[in-house]
């Protein structure tokens, strides 16, 4: 890096970060296995649920299945509650330790499932035992995403955020692509009776030596600059300016967070300072992990249930579109990087209003392409948005705070909207009594993410609130100085710097970070 560049600019050569980009991949591999893991969970959760209602739910018809989807919804519920606790301490003793930690603690939940014994074994002890473990698994997904997505939205630079990003997601559905793969190879070179005693737990038992991989990887990686930039603020003399209106957000307030670091201190500041941002993320969470869900765990139902194929066939036909979705979301990413990511979003939601109707008529057709081509499409409204969330949710809050408040708002979002999908559109569908209640319920998410999309700040090439210019290579550096006062997308009224301007704070109050 070239530190003594001239420039005018409130910033100096060495207040930019130049990525590292053998650790940049490192990380990444790192956080991409994790959200592998947890995907992976509850795909094999979903595919081998017919053995879990057998061997733990011995109940009367519809009691036995309801009881094993509140099961599942159990991991979706405590969400929240693990990013309230696990978000606050990823903010305080660092990204890497927390992810660590919830990696370790999924596979461990996952691989213990797979070794319970039975309610024919030991009665009500088993289905207790079985929610214990969804409870733990559920405690430590929610510190899982929102912690991956910062972890990575902080190492990428600034111009590449939404391409690196991207990966985080694409490995969440190649772990559910995995799952389904699994399970249908399990089921194809066994039994009936093999599949029922023991092959559904080999898939749960996987997830043990992926799980310790994971743990390696993380225990080797390096905590983010911005989030080390941070805590040598807050043990030195900070500074920086102060703007008006109530959406207006200081250097001091996006590098120190709140004064008050208890738990209801920081919780209480995210909601004083951020409540835009949090219904702004929420209502993007939702139209991506609607549209989401609805592909990887409403559609093996209704598959089966409506569209009549079997349970291997079903799962089948899933495989190959998670793989072709997962595959392409960094593509979405990277555009999202050269256009925007609100150009991106909005096509989305429009493609999602205007196509989930025919997606769904193709899959009624009851011919294996043209199911095929409805799921691709679904797919496609997808790779829309969720290729965008892990550039796109990060950059809406303060470093400070940032793991907090993503696992607050991302959780209890996906905890109401996501985990719900399945339910939701069975109920609409006996509400409503049409096989098209799965495209009216995306097209209403679509329609919501798109007033998020219009509420929010445009991202890419930005730096994140709270950061310093974030850049691939040195010689980006200097450029980034020479061009930073005729720059738009650089905003010193976000960054950690002593401002000695006083009239700066006033020019720049309409563009800081929380409007």
């Amino acid at each position: 890096m070239a530190n003594n560049a001239p420039s005018t600019a409130p910033i100096q050569a060495s207040d930019i970060h130049v990525v590292d980009q053998m650790k940049m991949k490192k990380a990444l591999r790192a956080t991409l296995l994790g959200n592998f893991m947890e995907w992976f969970d509850i795909g094999v959760f979903s595919y081998v649920m017919v053995y879990i209602t057998l061997h733990f739910f011995p109940l009367p018809e519809p009691w036995d299945g309801l009881a094993t989807f509140a099961t599942l919804a159990v991991t979706f519920l405590v969400r929240p509650l693990g990013g309230l606790v696990l978000g606050p301490l990823g903010d305080r003793i660092g990204r890497k330790r927390i992810l660590a930690f919830t990696i370790i603690m999924m596979s461990v939940g996952t691989f213990l499932i797979g070794c319970l014994p039975t309610y024919q074994q030991i009665g009500v002890a088993a289905p207790v035992l079985l929610i214990l473990l969804k409870f733990v698994q559920g405690f430590s997904t929610g510190g899982e995403y929102a912690g991956a997505a910062t972890f990575i939205a902080e190492y990428a630079s600034d111009r590449r955020r939404g391409f690196w990003g991207s990966f985080l997601d694409l490995g969440s559905y190649l772990g559910f692509a995995a799952a389904a793969a699994l399970v249908t190879v399990l089921e194809l070179s066994t039994s009936d009776a093999q599949m029922e005693s023991w092959g559904w737990r080999v898939a749960f038992w996987v997830a043990l030596p992926l799980g310790l991989v994971g743990l390696y990887m993380r225990s080797h990686i390096e905590e983010s600059h911005a989030f080390e930039a941070v805590q040598e603020s807050r043990g030195g003399d900070s500074a920086g300016t102060t703007g008006s209106g109530d959406a207006a957000v200081s250097a001091d307030t996006a590098t120190s967070g709140s004064s008050d670091t208890s738990f209801r201190g920081q919780i209480s500041y995210l909601f004083r300072n951020f409540w835009p941002q949090i219904l702004t993320g929420s209502a993007l969470v939702m139209c991506a992990q609607v549209v989401g869900y609805a592909l990887t765990t409403f559609m093996p139902t209704y598959l089966t249930e409506t569209l009549g194929y079997d349970t291997v066939h079903g799962n089948a036909l899933l495989v190959p579109v998670l793989i072709i979705v997962s595959v392409g979301l960094p593509l979405f990413g990277a555009l999202s990087d050269r256009v925007g990511r609100r150009p991106v979003m909005i096509t989305g939601c429009a493609v999602g209003v205007v196509f989930a109707i025919p997606a769904f008529s193709l899959m009624m057709m009851d011919r294996v392409w043209s199911t095929l081509a409805g799921l691709m499409i679904i797919g496609l409204i997808m790779m829309f948005q969720v290729s965008i969330q892990a550039s796109a949710l990060p950059s809406l809050f303060p470093t400070a705070s940032r793991y907090t408040a993503m696992g607050l708002m991302f959780n209890i979002a996906v905890a109401l909207f996501g985990g719900t999908t399945g339910f939701v559109i069975t109920a609409l569908q006996s509400i409503l009594g049409t096989d098209y209640a799965g495209a009216y319920y995306i097209m209403f998410a679509c329609l919501v993410g798109g007033v998020g999309v219009y509420c929010m700040r445009e991202s890419a090439g930005r730096n994140l609130l709270g950061s310093m210019p974030v850049v691939d290579h040195d010689h980006e550096v200097e450029g980034v100085l020479e061009g930073f006062a005729d720059n738009e997308k650089y905003d010193v009224s976000t960054m950690p710097v002593r401002d000695t301007d006083d009239n700066r704070s006033d020019d720049r109050s309409d563009d800081r970070a929380g409007q």
